[in-house]
């Protein structure tokens, strides 16, 4: 993996990696309100072929498809995600209600 340093400078492609995953968090965002106001399989009126839930799943997608350049690219470690995401799931099964 790549040696960042505190001065390491964004470079533009970088840049615009890192802006696209912004754009796909927001999605995801939207996406789940749509699920809260109108259900999983609720269709948008424009888009009636794909139900709330597929909207989702191809949201999800495009983030995961963003992580995935980021990491082949060695900006993030898929090591450090991972290790992260185990974290999560610790404090999920300590602090949440959700059956893991």
């Amino acid at each position: 993996m790549k040696k960042i340093n505190k001065l390491s400078k964004i470079t533009p492609a970088e840049a615009e990696i890192c802006n696209i995953l912004l754009e796909e968090s927001a999605e995801i965002i939207q996406a789940v309100s749509k699920v809260f106001r109108f259900g999983w399989l609720s269709c948008h009126p424009d888009k009636p072929e794909f139900t709330n839930k597929e909207h989702l799943e191809e949201e999800c997608g495009d983030f995961l498809c963003m992580i995935k350049l980021l990491c082949d690219k060695e900006i993030l470690s898929k090591v450090n995600i991972s290790r992260a995401a185990e974290y999560k799931m610790s404090k999920l099964a300590k602090f949440s209600n959700i059956k893991l």
